[in-house]
């Protein structure tokens, strides 16, 4: 069961709209930085994997074999192994990933307001980052955002002021949702974790306990 929630979340974040729509951008022959996905797919194979361990572990108890309980304590270990591992990747690079994404979109803007832009797709870029993080432009200041509607790049409100007090800036839109995406991975890789700290000290103890039973 922690495995297919585990696979069910990681599901989710790969194919969550906002991350989707932004990590698949192509910028001429530059591809959006998608080294956020590398945690993800971890996080696949841990919980595909965890699920297929888990009816390992199920089974041997039923059957109170201990070369099962045996592999299934050792399957456990590398999996936190390389949980363990990845979390550690994703602590060292979790600033790296937002600061590579926000470069992405600063060479798409620059490029944008360039008049030959239109040789490239960098007003698309531009133009898919507005819309789908609500924001404009890489700082709020007035004049950029005045010259980007003209453009027709950002989104427009209702009116003319909440244009201006509701547009934020992308670069603080990126962080927030690389951060909140982060977090959750965080969330589940420790979840999972500390569940799998009680499997290993539960089948050990399962293990053991057959082994030392007068019946066998």
């Amino acid at each position: 069961l922690a495995g297919g929630i585990i696979l069910g979340v990681a599901l989710w974040l790969r194919h969550d709209s906002q991350t989707t729509n932004i990590l698949y951008l192509q910028l001429g022959d530059k591809q959006a930085p998608n080294t956020f996905y590398v945690g993800i797919y971890i996080l696949i194979a841990v919980g595909a994997v965890m699920m297929f361990v888990g009816f390992l572990g199920c089974y041997g108890a039923i059957q109170e074999s201990q070369c099962l309980l045996g592999t299934f304590f050792t399957c456990l270990v590398i999996l936190f192994a390389c949980e363990v591992a990845a979390g550690i990747w994703g602590f060292v690079n979790k600033d790296q990933i937002a600061k590579d994404v926000k470069q992405f979109y600063d060479q798409a803007f620059q490029q944008a307001l360039m008049a030959e832009s239109d040789a490239n797709n960098a007003k698309a870029v531009v133009k898919t980052f507005h819309e789908t993080l609500d924001c404009c432009g890489p700082d709020s200041a007035i004049g950029d955002m005045t010259l980007l509607w003209k453009e027709n790049l950002c989104p427009r409100k209702d009116t003319l002021l909440k244009t201006f007090i509701e547009n934020t800036s992308c670069h603080q839109k990126i962080d927030e949702l690389f951060s909140g995406k982060l977090y959750l991975i965080g969330i589940a890789a420790i979840v999972v974790a500390v569940i799998m700290i009680f499997e290993m000290i539960l089948s050990m103890v399962l293990c053991c306990g057959i082994r030392n039973s007068s019946v066998y």
